[in-house]
């Protein structure tokens, strides 16, 4: 068996991710090119295509960690060897950080004992069905549209707008200043720093990722903005939201708004995961998710 060879993500793959992330249905937010891009520095994002497999492993803390193949499901076997083969070679345990269920039920069977699988609660992703955003309409979403009429009522002028390349510098100074914040109330914490790198490097090249976006406009500067892209055929996932904490209802204003004016046609808003971050868990619960998108991680043990 030929060992893989790894190489870099770059800008210039995203053509070749989106063809084969579209061939499936995949509910995972990280299976898609915006979001591996945004994340290959810091988690060190390598792939190789080879025979319609794309094979993908990241890195954190030291330790190499494979993402699940790319393929059609009859591959996942061959897959899986050849990830054997080339961890193997490189002197590290194979351990499959990330998976969907799918994937996770298929190594239970295929390569039963040989793995140890465990479900990662922290990275499962909140999916809510689109019209109830839209609407906030029911007793479980009372304190939202309370919030969003707030906003409303306090600022009239406040007007939705679609992210063009013309309004980026405004939404650039609204991040600076979300980004200067948090920083400061959170000055040891590495993600917000590699965060504010990759939106930028986004918004350098607005056109080329192929984003949709959408932001708050008051008193002529932007107060909050947001972006995301389709996941699949019936799912958008919500990238990056960023608003002023001292306004009140910025937030599901943003929120609302992005999904009224860009995704009433479709089904499932995926907005990702809390990363075991008790007030995030907080926030993403409190919009009721209508289903989690559960992760494995499988390490290899035997065999």
């Amino acid at each position: 068996m030929n060992i893989i060879i790894f190489r870099t993500l770059t800008k210039d793959d995203k053509k070749l991710l989106d063809q084969y992330y579209r061939s499936g249905y995949y509910e995972n937010s990280h299976f898609n090119f915006t979001n591996l891009f945004m994340w290959r520095k810091p988690y060190h994002v390598q792939l190789c295509e080879e025979d319609g497999i794309l094979y993908m492993t990241c890195e954190w803390e030291g330790v190499l960690q494979a993402l699940q193949p790319v393929c059609a499901q009859e591959n996942w076997s061959k897959a899986v060897e050849s990830f054997r083969a080339y961890f193997a070679g490189q002197g590290k345990e194979l351990l499959f950080t990330g998976v969907e269920k799918s994937f996770a039920d298929f190594l239970a069977k295929a390569y039963a004992g040989q793995f140890a699988i465990e479900s990662d609660r922290d990275n499962f992703d909140y999916v809510y069905l689109a019209d109830k955003l839209i609407t906030l309409a029911g007793r479980k979403l009372h304190s939202k549209k309370n919030h969003l009429n707030a906003f409303r009522k306090l600022y009239p002028e406040a007007r939705y707008m679609r992210i063009t390349p013309e309004i980026l510098p405004a939404c650039r100074e609204e991040l600076e200043k979300w980004y200067a914040a948090h920083i400061e109330a959170m000055p040891d914490s590495q993600f917000i720093p590699w965060e504010r790198d990759a939106i930028l490097e986004l918004f350098e090249d607005w056109d080329y990722f192929q984003l949709k976006g959408g932001a708050i406009c008051l008193s002529g500067r932007i107060i909050a903005f947001t972006f995301g892209e389709q996941l699949n055929r019936d799912s958008v996932v919500v990238h990056v939201e960023k608003a002023d904490p001292d306004i009140r209802g910025a937030y599901p204003a943003i929120n609302q708004g992005f999904v009224e004016h860009e995704w009433n046609g479709m089904t499932y808003i995926n907005r990702e995961e809390d990363m075991g971050q008790e007030g995030l868990r907080k926030a993403k619960e409190s919009y009721k998710p209508e289903k989690m998108i559960e992760k494995y991680n499988a390490k290899l043990i035997a065999g």
